[in-house]
């Protein structure tokens, strides 16, 4: 529908072109023309809807894989990213399932966001909730694996690569920043290196989490050294295929 009104307009274009030239009524070309610029604005509408809703299934999706890759990694028993060891130790002592910690400690991260005047899009508030519901998901489906180490090992190493590639969908939809994500864009832009600001916050949640009993290992090893390199590449393909600019939200993240 959409490409079928944008070719109409583009043909109504040159109609009015000829006309012009070949001296018809200015009123049957002014009626033309109109007609025109209304079929061209609603191909344009088409168009915007459909990139809105591309973006909106990539969000959607890419919140589930991320949620079910952090069932699988917490599966694994192998060792879980700073965040995650933190929840995983909340959830120990509060008796409460991981994805529901996961939540409320979203909500309660976002209104740290406050004071920073930072502000939530459709992703951030995607993220704070189904990323929990589908960890407690993939949980309940999964059970617990004992022994058999080499199944551990592929159990994470999925995982992991499936974060990766979550990771790409969700943010390439551009829709938001998750709720720990915009925590740290927001100190880091009082005038502080992303790098430090990262850093220091996953250190004080790594700490805390162990300390109440969450799994650290190979796992937060494995976590810490991959992802960046496999969203470095899967962001700039999925932001082309949401239809916005790779190179300015390269330029940005850099």
């Amino acid at each position: 529908m959409c490409a079928s009104l944008t070719g109409v307009a583009r043909t109504r274009s040159r109609g009015h072109l000829l006309q012009l030239v070949i001296g018809a009524p200015n009123r049957r070309w002014r009626t033309s023309s109109r007609r025109a610029a209304d079929l061209s604005e609603q191909g344009s509408a088409c168009q915007t809807h459909a990139v809105l809703f591309r973006r909106s299934v990539m969000l959607l999706v890419g919140l589930s894989l991320f949620g079910i890759s952090l069932g699988l990694v917490v599966r694994a028993g192998l060792g879980l990213a700073p965040w995650d060891v933190f929840h995983e130790g909340v959830s120990e002592r509060l008796d409460l399932s991981l994805g529901t910690v996961i939540v409320a400690t979203s909500f309660v991260v976002l209104l740290l966001w406050i004071p920073l005047r930072e502000r939530p899009g459709v992703g951030t508030i995607g993220n704070a909730i189904l990323v929990g519901v589908w960890v407690d998901i993939t949980m309940a489906v999964i059970p617990e694996i004992d022994g058999a180490l080499i199944g551990r090992v592929a159990l994470l190493l999925l995982g992991v690569s499936i974060n990766g590639l979550a990771t790409g969908l969700y943010i390439g939809a551009g829709m938001g920043s998750g709720p720990r994500d915009g925590l740290m864009t927001g100190i880091a832009s009082r005038g502080h290196s992303i790098r430090a600001v990262r850093t220091s916050i996953e250190a004080i949640v790594l700490v805390t989490g162990f300390a109440l009993g969450g799994t650290i290992g190979v796992g937060t090893l494995l976590y810490a050294f991959a992802i960046g390199p496999i969203a470095h590449k899967t962001i700039p393909w999925f932001v082309r295929l949401s239809g916005r600019d790779a190179r300015g939200l390269l330029v940005e993240q850099h």
